[in-house]
């Protein structure tokens, strides 16, 4: 089994009374790692299922009385796909306030708020978690460095659903399988979008812009949408954790741009699958963009793993000036370019580093990329 890094933190929270919410695309192995926390968990443990339609209804009006009958003598009360459930945020926050000794481990395979229509504030009453696919660290935790570092054209391509890693040689028709039955499950049933092969449209055309500036219009033209509905479309598709986006640095040049974004899919099997283009890396014209999509997503899965907070960037001006990459915390600014060929010649504008000064400037190849992913 494939430890989890976000498992002794998760483990540590356990003995207080705040509910931990575990949320994360599905298949990615929430319910494996309740599974391995099990042995810690308050005994005894009652399990309820958000794609249980009697639990629905059970909880479609809830009460701390009616809460108090259900959970029983339970002292874990684990709420899985609870996004399902209309009014979860209520039967959380009732449980915590008003059933002491009971501790509630909520998972959901989108935000909470796609379905908690009364968008009951649980603040100061969760401790919220993040699980993505597999990571670069978790693997070479798993098997080594060596062996993890050999792999990095097979993550390129087919990406680290638990699925995917655990069943080697099946690789194309378990991501057609995957990106087919689960990608849009939660987005066509809450939010009721009566044309899905535009949505499916829109994915496509968000893989096929992977690490290029965005434009909502252009995506609308693409897919048949207008403006508006494309932008709640791909919103629906981050808190899904489909995709993510990065916003843009503008803060001393005029002709920076301001309000652009970029957006990356959380894992690279999954967007390839998309597009249904599973070609080695040696045959890839988007090569450069496979590459930059893993940096970028492999940091966000290290950042949310260890608890860092900090903004992230991507910067460009009118005159086609760009750095990959950015982040800022407390304080310090360090930017990052990503070059597949580590022989390509590359430096940071000039202009870049004169409106910013005291930035660290890297720049990552698949010799030296390592360290960004595991190591401070």
């Amino acid at each position: 089994m494939i430890d989890r890094d976000i498992a002794p933190s998760v483990n540590s929270r356990l003995a207080d009374e705040k509910a931990i919410i575990l949320l994360g695309p599905r298949q990615v192995g929430k319910s494996t790692l309740l599974k391995q926390l099990a042995p810690a968990l308050r005994q005894k443990v009652v399990e309820w299922s958000g794609d249980d339609a009697d639990v629905r209804t059970l909880l479609a009006n809830p009460t701390a009385t009616l809460l108090r009958q259900y959970i029983g003598a339970a002292k874990t009360l684990v709420i899985d796909e609870a996004q399902r459930i209309e009014n979860i945020g209520l039967c959380i926050k009732l449980i915590v306030d008003q059933i002491p000794g009971v501790k509630v481990i909520a998972t959901g395979s989108s935000a909470f708020d796609l379905a908690n229509r009364i968008n009951e504030p649980l603040t100061g009453r969760k401790w919220e978690y993040r699980l993505y696919p597999f990571s670069f660290g978790e693997m070479v935790n798993h098997h080594g460095f060596m062996e993890e570092n050999r792999l990095l054209n097979h993550r390129l391509i087919y990406g680290y659903y638990p699925e995917i890693v655990n069943n080697p040689g099946e690789e194309e028709v378990r991501l057609k399988q995957l990106s087919s039955s689960y990608l849009y499950k939660d987005i066509l049933t809450w939010e009721r979008i009566q044309k899905p092969d535009k949505m499916e449209r829109l994915v496509q055309a968000l893989a096929f812009q992977l690490g290029n500036e965005v434009s909502f219009n252009e995506l609308g033209q693409l897919t048949g949408l207008d403006n508006e509905t494309t932008e709640k479309y791909v919103d629906l598709l981050e808190k899904s954790f489909i995709v993510f986006r990065l916003g843009s640095l503008s803060r001393n040049l005029r002709n920076e741009l301001k309000k652009s974004r970029k957006f990356y899919f959380y894992d690279n099997g999954l967007r390839n699958a998309v597009i249904n283009q599973f070609s080695p890396v040696a045959l890839r014209q988007d090569i450069g963009a496979l590459w930059e999509n893993f940096v970028v997503s492999e940091r966000v899965k290290y950042l949310a793993y260890r608890e860092i907070n900090c903004n992230r960037y991507f910067w460009r001006t009118h005159a086609q000036q760009e750095v990959d990459y950015i982040e800022e915390r407390n304080g310090q600014m360090r930017a990052y370019e990503f070059k597949w060929n580590a022989h390509t010649k590359a430096r940071f504008p000039k202009t870049f580093l004169d409106a910013y000064p005291g930035t660290e400037a890297h720049i990552l190849t698949p010799e030296n990329f390592q360290a960004f992913l595991l190591e401070p």
